[in-house]
């Protein structure tokens, strides 16, 4: 499958891939860190949200908005979606990328947290806070095992949260019982829960209430610092990938759905404004026979 390219300035920018929006508060992470590489952001909020859709369905929608990524020069595409990750990305290392392009990488938002959570939790239990579909893959538990094989990890689903955060109900009085639902759910399971892991990118905008209604003595961590900063490390320990990104510190924003909505979402989610292209990846394939 192939796209034809849709802007000229940034020549291989790294590509950042949500579902929807929630991916902005990642890249916003990753922005401070490396801010002289240039980023494509993409939302795929037409079909959103892949939550509670089945890994046969979020992987085909996730390889096509990869090789969507690759048209546009992407050496590199960081799934910025915890569905995404723990339903596609695998797929596309093992089975896709061979074929597509072994220089090409995909990188996923599931294993930098695994791989530090254990510096947080010192009665090593902790509680992960994710999608439907993020819980049923068993990702996180499977990963923090490789890592903290003593780790006991429970998990609780949050199927209202995205609905919460889209909504722009994230800070009103309506979204606490939700909140308080499911934190009573997750600590309930096991008094030692001392770490909850937010494993979803769209949680860090509800953190002010889930802290209002956390005991003392629990950590929450989101992603967009751990994975902002694993980044780092892996183009400091991956030159050859790192020298094809280009920097002009450039960020261009799309969306599968409107634009007028996806700016005055991403906004929030980004920290300042954002203007988006709309992409229609139907039409796109289309043109090229794919």
């Amino acid at each position: 499958m192939g796209f034809l390219l849709l802007y000229m300035q940034a020549k291989n920018p790294i590509g950042v891939f949500d579902s929807g929006y929630g991916g902005l508060t990642v890249l916003k992470e990753i922005v401070k860190e490396l801010p002289a590489y240039d980023y494509i952001y993409m939302g795929d909020n037409a079909r959103a949200p892949y939550g509670p859709r089945s890994f046969d369905t979020v992987y085909h929608y996730t390889l096509e908005c990869v090789q969507w990524f690759f048209s546009q020069g992407c050496e590199l595409v960081v799934l910025a979606c915890n569905t995404a990750s723990a339903k596609a990305l695998r797929t596309i290392q093992q089975k896709d990328l061979p074929h597509i392009d072994p220089a090409k990488r995909v990188l996923g938002v599931i294993r930098p947290t695994t791989e530090i959570i254990g510096q947080y939790s010192k009665k090593r239990k902790v509680g992960v806070l994710g999608t439907t579909g993020t819980v049923q893959s068993d990702s996180y538990p499977i990963e923090i095992a490789k890592f903290f094989p003593e780790i006991k990890v429970y998990q609780e689903a949050c199927p209202m949260w995205v609905p919460l955060v889209e909504n722009n109900e994230y800070d009103k009085p309506g979204a606490d019982y939700f909140i308080q639902q499911h934190l009573h759910n997750i600590l309930s399971a096991d008094e030692g829960i001392d770490t909850l892991l937010l494993a979803c990118t769209h949680y860090p905008l509800l953190l002010n209430k889930i802290k209002q209604f956390l005991p003392d003595g629990v950590t929450v961590l989101s992603q967009g610092e751990i994975v902002a900063k694993s980044l780092v490390e892996y183009l400091e320990k991956h030159k050859d990938i790192a020298e094809k990104c280009s920097r002009n510190g450039q960020l261009n924003f799309f969306t599968t759905d409107s634009t007028a909505d996806f700016d005055n979402h991403a906004s929030i989610f980004f920290g300042r404004p954002v203007t988006s292209k709309h992409l229609d990846l139907s039409v796109e394939s289309a043109k090229t026979g794919a």
